[in-house]
């Protein structure tokens, strides 16, 4: 009996234990981050005070309190909200020109550094002294002459 007694024990303290881990590790600090209310257009960590940011603090600890993950939490909140909750945008379809067209920007810029500055270097002059620049008069030769054999 006392077997018995002590098997139930463990089986009512272990069963809710086991259910508790394999629930998702959510919380609403975790979503409120990448959550924004649609009235304030902040997320909701910096709306305090407005009832519907109130509104959608509720729904996602109703959601994490019956296990829900993280992506169908956001999920119910979009089909609620609309899609304008999502901080960050979705990486499909047009969200994805959030992350693509600023790699392109960049990219863009860099090689058009990189031509001007190859156009830029092709067209400077050559350095002095090193070419034939223009010949100097006879005149102009000789005065020269005379001026470097006073400095001997």
């Amino acid at each position: 009996m006392r077997r018995a007694l002590a098997m139930a024990l463990l089986l009512a303290f272990a069963l809710p234990a086991a259910a508790l881990g394999q629930c998702p590790k959510t919380n609403l600090a975790d979503i409120e981050d990448e959550v924004m209310c649609p009235v304030c257009g902040t997320t909701l960590q910096l709306a305090t005070e407005a009832p519907q940011a109130n509104r959608q603090r509720e729904l996602i600890r109703r959601e994490v309190d019956s296990c829900r993950s993280k992506d169908e939490v956001k999920a119910r909140l979009v089909a609620e909200f609309g899609p304008d909750v999502l901080a960050v945008p979705e990486d499909e379809g047009f969200g994805l020109s959030a992350y693509l067209v600023p790699i392109i920007l960049f990219v863009a810029a860099l090689l058009a550094i990189a031509f001007s500055a190859t156009r830029w270097r092709r067209r400077r002059p050559a350095a002095a002294g090193g070419g034939a620049g223009p010949g100097l008069s006879p005149g102009d030769s000789d005065r020269l002459d005379r001026d470097m054999e006073r400095y001997d």
